[in-house]
């Protein structure tokens, strides 16, 4: 450190001597030499000034953000996250003037402490200044006297630079009164004692820094004026919204604090959750309806093993509380105090559903560092398209739904130099249990063909986008037609619903019908041909009844956007002709002769769709016993390893 700071020394030695050359003052020296590093660093501090624009410019929409996802600090930070990116701003740029300006401290201290090495170059010498008495080498904390007005001036000089800055700064300006003040105690501080206990030439060197920082800011605002780029009416009308969300939020934060009936579960089950300190298996679901995920792994555990299943999950209405046994011990744990669970846990293996592991609150643990991870898919989608890049990253296992997916896997793996991961040819229990309901079903003789509308619940789904232009071509061609919303459709856009109601009358006609009932999958099994756009109930749909699906071009919902780097064809999209077909939202006039197609022709029947099915998706029928095979062998590794351990 010290060599560093020597040669910043030298190089500030160098225009140090050439400043008292021009004009042999010391405390002339002294201004002019800080003079001239504000105009070495303008380029940065109009780069600087350009980042502080932008990022007041984005203030509207991440106030709108705020509010609109308030509570959600996840769903804040992926926003934020995205809108960065779009504008490309860079949050650390403001960093880099603080940075500059304590390196060229350092310098300067070097300097003044070593008059001799850098201004005399090691000849004998008399420093000169207009000050008279003051000299610019003591220290006002040892002469005291005059010397004690140099800490005061510095003080001040900060003073006036923060109050200028929350005045007229781009960017701090903005910032709430807190910050503000915080901001000013620390500058007033630091000047204090860069005054009292540095040479005084270093405490002139500060002040007149500052000084001269008021008026840099006032011509950085005169060439690149905020009023030209932002819109501060915006502003004020977000800072309005966010105003009443976090009010509204407080308040219901404070009830919900107040009067949550959970709260005693949730302490009660977290103390019970660490008294288990030889706790092997753990799974976690973030609510209620995901158990159905692990169904098949669970069950053949409790049925082929006698290890204890613990089973956290985030909802304190999931139905898997019914289930509590000996060997099934369901815990309520909200995302709150998860976070510290999750970085205490102790157990063996660690089995969820959520990607992004250690990217977003749920951490690996550090208690313990041997610990496996197992991720284990919703669906059979692309891991690398659906996914953000990294999501997956940090997972030591992951239960492979297809070929596909194992290929993603480790062509990432090879592309970014990432350990291997140990990737189990699993498959999926959703589609099993499908299949099994599906054979079970006493299958009638239809008259009518049906025809299933399930959209996903992504920007610009089907029914937000062009299911009146479906419907309308769809009618009149001896079909049942039902459309059969996402639930999260239905819970926000009752009105759109209404709207279709009314206008294709719905409600009293036979051939047509909107389901919002979601208790039973019959529907789901009964059609003999699915439309949606990129939802995932197209691929449990084809594989479990083996019937086509017909995809509507919609726009896709992409979170890694270099998904094509790996070279392979996501899943989403390349099943999309063969276990059906995909007309373009302005095509969709040709509908009923595409419907007539998938219905009849060879390339879609039982058996094609079955060798479909057999080729892509891994143990067809057998995803729950390869699944806990595999984690009854890692629980035997581990128990052979705890043992060895004690033994020595």
């Amino acid at each position: 450190m010290n060599d560093i700071i020597g040669l910043i020394g030298d190089v500030l030695g160098w225009l140090m001597y050439f400043c008292y050359h021009i004009l042999p003052d010391y405390f002339i020296s002294i201004i002019i030499f800080t003079f001239g590093t504000k105009i070495v660093l303008m380029p940065v501090s109009l780069w600087v000034q350009k980042n502080s624009i932008k990022m007041v410019k984005m203030q509207p929409e991440m106030n709108f953000i705020k509010a609109k996802y308030y509570g959600n600090s996840e769903k804040i930070s992926e926003e934020q996250y995205e809108l960065y990116k779009r504008e490309h701003y860079q949050p650390l740029a403001d960093l880099i003037p603080l940075a500059l300006q304590l390196i060229l401290l350092m310098g300067v201290i070097d300097v003044i402490n070593h008059p001799e090495e850098h201004i005399f170059r090691g000849k004998p010498g008399i420093l000169d200044t207009m000050l008279g008495s003051l000299d610019l080498s003591s220290v006002p904390a040892e002469v005291g006297g005059i010397a004690y007005l140099i800490p005061l001036i510095a003080a001040f000089s900060a003073w006036f630079m923060c109050y200028i800055q929350n005045r007229i700064n781009v960017l701090q300006s903005e910032q709430g009164k807190v910050n503000q003040l915080g901001t000013m105690i620390l500058s007033i501080g630091l000047s204090l004692y860069l005054g009292f206990f540095v040479k005084t030439g270093v405490g002139i060197y500060w002040t007149f820094s500052n000084l001269f920082s008021v008026l840099q800011l006032y011509f950085l605002n005169i060439i690149m004026n905020p009023k030209k780029y932002i819109d501060y009416e915006a502003l004020e009308k977000s800072r309005e919204e966010l105003k009443a969300a976090s009010a509204f939020g407080r308040q219901n934060k404070k009830k919900l604090f107040e009067k949550d009936p959970y709260r005693k579960k949730e302490k009660a089950d977290y103390k019970r959750f660490f008294k288990d300190y030889e706790m092997q298996l753990v799974f976690y679901s973030e609510k209620n309806g995901f158990y159905k995920y692990f169904q098949n792994i669970i069950e053949t555990l409790l049925e082929k093993s006698d290890v204890v299943i613990n089973y956290i999950t985030s909802d304190p209405n999931d139905k898997v509380f019914e289930m509590e046994s000996d060997r099934f011990k369901p815990y309520y744990i909200g995302e709150n105090k998860l976070i510290v669970l999750m970085m205490k846990m102790e157990a063996d293996i660690v089995v969820m559903t959520t990607p992004d592991l250690e990217s977003f609150h749920i951490k690996r643990s550090l208690v313990r560092k041997d610990n496996e991870y197992i991720y284990v898919p919703h669906d059979v989608n692309s891991v690398n398209m659906a996914f953000r890049k990294e999501a997956l990253d940090h997972f030591d296992t992951i239960f492979s739904s297809g070929v596909l997916c194992t290929k993603e896997i480790r062509k990432r793996e090879e592309l970014y130099k990432l350990p291997p991961k140990r990737i189990i040819e699993w498959g999926s229990s959703v589609i099993d249990n499908m299949i099994q309901a599906y054979s079970a079903m006493n299958k009638s003789t239809k008259r009518v063909k049906k025809v299933l509308i399930a959209p996903s619940w992504q920007k610009d789904n089907i029914l937000s986008s062009c299911i009146e232009e479906i419907l309308a071509n769809l009618q009149g061609h001896g079909y049942k037609i039902i459309v059969r919303p996402h639930p999260q459709f239905v819970r926000h856009e009752e009105a759109r619903l209404t709207y279709l109601r009314q206008k294709f009358n719905i409600d009293t006609r036979d051939d047509m019908e909107l389901q919002t009932d979601f208790s039973s999958n019959k529907t789901v099994y009964e059609a003999d041909i699915l439309i949606t756009d990129w939802s995932s109930i197209a691929f449990e749909y084809s594989f479990a009844t083996l019937k086509p699906s017909l995809y509507i071009n919609t726009p896709m919902k992409i979170l890694n956007e270099d998904y094509q780097e790996l070279g392979i064809t996501p899943i989403d999209i390349e099943l999309r002709s063969v276990v059906g077909r995909s007309v373009d939202m302005d095509k969709l006039d040709t509908l009923p002769q595409i419907v007539e197609e998938l219905l009849h022709s060879n390339a879609f029947s039982t058996e094609a769709l079955e060798k479909i099915r057999n080729k892509y998706i891994y143990n067809i029928g057998s995803s729950g016993e390869v699944g806990a095979q595999y984690i009854m062998e890692r629980l035997a590794y581990f128990k052979e390893l705890h043992e060895a351990e004690e033994e020595e």
